[in-house]
């Protein structure tokens, strides 16, 4: 199995606004491959990218539905180029082939990257795995301030991180948000970030791939993780990865990949981690907890945000973010809200409290 599973091959029975997409990928690539191979379009999964595979040729094109970042075409197309150049040096994530930039019959561009032979990371067992790709990733000499463009770079990435989920806390005050999930995460920013400050200090950025959930993995023949989605990278704390990894609401979250994780086997995670990142992991232990906790809030924030936002019809424009429901299939959509019911409700925001009570008493 590859990178999502395959459907018929694209045929005029695909709704008219995404035939017309691929059609002009076609003639895209008869430009950029000097032919025009086969196309076969993968499932929807994901709500930031269309998957096409090419047949014969292993490679895989990857066309944005918007973007995750609020770039506009041109520059989400160049971010994401760069989280593919930037990360490859690890051996864990695919080939970046070809950029096919934006224009008028494919206005948010495309990327060609290696099509990975892999199954879906779905189980405990493959997250030891999915900590050896992080490490090396987390690993990878950090460039030079300047160097690091486009990718985000805050010079602060904990005040970066913190003004993100603020911004999304705002979401939590719409009316189709229960009271008690409001009170509840707003009472948890609050307190987290006593202790974020002395937990963070003095830490390094490192490169980091700020999407790290399961359900972007596949797991190789012989037995390597793969990342097979990045768009999102950036330069901050591998902590906020290592928890992305494996909080509840990144292991339940994939269409084909949901599994939960107990703090025994979280803990276990971490320690896998730190025995591949080698000697610059140690400083990032006494942020494990308290960063974990931050990524899982700005996750829930962000599940507000998205519960309110998809209901908007969909943007005309090559730009921006676009969380609408209108750009993704019916099924993807409602997996999608029953994830952001769950996550939302007070018996998983306990369960995931309970959680981090236990793993501080583990780091401790």
């Amino acid at each position: 199995m590859c990178q999502g599973s395959p459907i018929e091959p694209i045929t005029e029975a695909t709704c008219m606004p995404l035939t017309e997409l691929i059609s002009n990928l076609r003639n895209a690539l008869a430009q950029t491959l000097g032919q025009a191979p086969e196309l076969r379009l993968l499932n929807d999964k994901g709500l930031a990218h269309w998957h096409v595979r090419l047949q014969g040729t292993g490679l895989l094109v990857r066309i944005p539905k918007q973007s995750q970042m609020a770039l506009g075409a041109v520059d989400n197309l160049r971010y994401e180029a760069a989280c593919f150049e930037r990360a490859a040096p690890s051996s864990h994530v695919p080939r970046l082939a070809h950029v096919i930039a934006p224009s008028p019959g494919l206005p948010w561009g495309a990327l060609l990257v290696e099509d990975i032979d892999g199954v879906s990371a779905d189980g405990p067992a493959h997250i030891d795995a999915i900590m050896r790709a992080l490490a090396a990733i987390h690993a990878l000499p950090v460039a030079p301030g300047p160097a690091r463009a486009p990718l985000l770079n805050d010079r602060d990435p904990l005040a970066g991180m913190l003004t993100e989920v603020r911004a999304q806390a705002r979401y939590l005050d719409d009316p189709c948000i229960a009271a008690p999930t409001r009170r509840l995460l707003q009472q948890r920013l609050q307190l987290v970030q006593g202790t974020l400050a002395q937990a963070c200090q003095g830490l390094a950025p490192r490169l980091i791939t700020f999407d790290a959930h399961p359900g972007n993995f596949l797991i190789t023949p012989n037995g390597k993780a793969v990342l097979v989605d990045l768009e999102k990278c950036r330069y901050s704390y591998p902590p906020l990865d290592l928890a992305h990894a494996t909080l509840y609401t990144s292991t339940s979250w994939d269409v084909s990949a949901a599994f939960a994780l107990s703090p025994a086997q979280v803990a276990s995670a971490y320690v896998t981690w730190m025995l591949g990142a080698g000697d610059m992991a140690a400083a990032y232990a006494p942020a494990f907890v308290p960063l974990r906790e931050l990524m899982w809030l700005w996750s829930v924030t962000w599940c507000a945000k998205w519960l309110v936002q998809s209901t908007r019809p969909r943007s005309h424009s090559a730009g921006g973010e676009d969380w609408s429901q209108d750009n993704s299939e019916a099924v993807l959509i409602a997996h999608v809200r029953a994830r952001v019911a769950d996550y939302l409700s007070i018996p998983t925001i306990e369960r995931v409290q309970a959680e981090l009570h236990t793993l501080t008493g583990l780091f401790a």
